[in-house]
């Protein structure tokens, strides 16, 4: 069964190899517009730009997550109990006691981002706070700490920040393919165009369908390891049960940062349809705590 560990290196391989594919695909989609066009700035930009949004990717985006989810830091003085059950969480699962943040806003949600487990954040809302006993909120909060054991943050974020680059650069290319595409002293024929017009409309759907895949599996496994790590899965249920019939709305949602939180912060959206589901960046609650009700956790 999956536990706090298990997936940790086979993640931080995923990351690299996300890194690598996408600095690959974006340098292809680069040398394939340059010549197209006939233009090799639009490849020196691709790889300079590419790089520079790997790099960008890795030491920033637990600050960029903050900082767009209006997060404020949290002390010891101004939140003993969240302290508490963190500290005790982290011993129990032999992570360092991650950085604290609490969010404005009374909808039940949370979310964890850092790079590794020396750069980890934990981000709670107030209403999670006000809302969910010691139990529930211990479910909560193990399901992140599960995160950052899991290293699957980093992959998620990496996926997310490449994945609109080249969402960024796809529609780029398009209109550079608009502006320059039909003169005929350009080297590119007919069939170079379609393709190269069918390479940046597919590249942002592709990256998206990417993202939402690793997305959805790393909450379930959150979910497992979180348990695991309580020993007792009906807490994080319960706060689950919460959050589904929770419809206050979280004014700093963005969808950039959506897929970050322990559901889905855009309340009233939810659907269960099996296209709907293609493009969730999480799963529905209810299989959610079905299947943490059917677990069997030894005390």
């Amino acid at each position: 069964m999956a536990n706090l560990y298990t997936h940790k290196d086979t993640n931080i391989r995923k990351t690299w190899l996300l890194m690598t594919v996408f600095l690959v695909f974006i340098i292809a989609l680069g040398y394939l517009f340059s010549y197209i066009l006939d233009t090799p700035v639009i490849l020196y930009a691709s790889v300079i730009f590419s790089i520079v949004m790997n790099f960008i990717s890795y030491w920033f985006s637990d600050k960029i997550a903050l900082a767009m989810s209006g997060a404020k830091p949290v002390t010891r003085e101004q939140d003993v109990r969240l302290h508490r059950i963190v500290e005790n969480l982290s011993i129990t699962a032999g992570l360092p006691m991650p950085r604290l943040y609490w969010i404005p806003g009374q909808q039940i949600n949370a979310f964890a981002t850092g790079r590794n487990p020396k750069h980890a954040a934990v981000a709670v809302t107030q209403g999670a706070l006000e809302k969910l006993d010691d139990n529930e909120l211990e479910g909560v909060l193990a399901h992140e700490l599960s995160h950052v054991g899991n290293r699957d943050i980093l992959v998620s974020t990496v996926a997310v920040v490449l994945s609109g680059l080249i969402a960024v650069m796809a529609d780029w290319f398009l209109r550079l393919n608009y502006l320059g595409g039909h003169d005929d002293d350009r080297k590119g024929n007919s069939v170079a165009l379609l393709l190269g017009v069918v390479a940046a409309i597919l590249a942002p759907i592709a990256a998206t369908l990417i993202k939402l895949a690793v997305s959805r599996k790393r909450e379930f496994l959150a979910d497992a390891s979180g348990a695991l790590l309580t020993r007792y899965p009906e807490g994080l249920a319960k706060a689950l049960e919460k959050i589904s019939i929770d419809q206050i709305p979280l004014r700093t949602a963005h969808s950039a940062t959506a897929h970050l939180f322990l559901s889905n912060p855009f309340k009233g959206k939810e659907k269960t349809s099996w296209f709907t589901k293609l493009f969730m960046t999480h799963p529905p609650l209810e299989e959610r705590i079905r299947i943490l009700r059917g677990m069997e956790v030894s005390q």
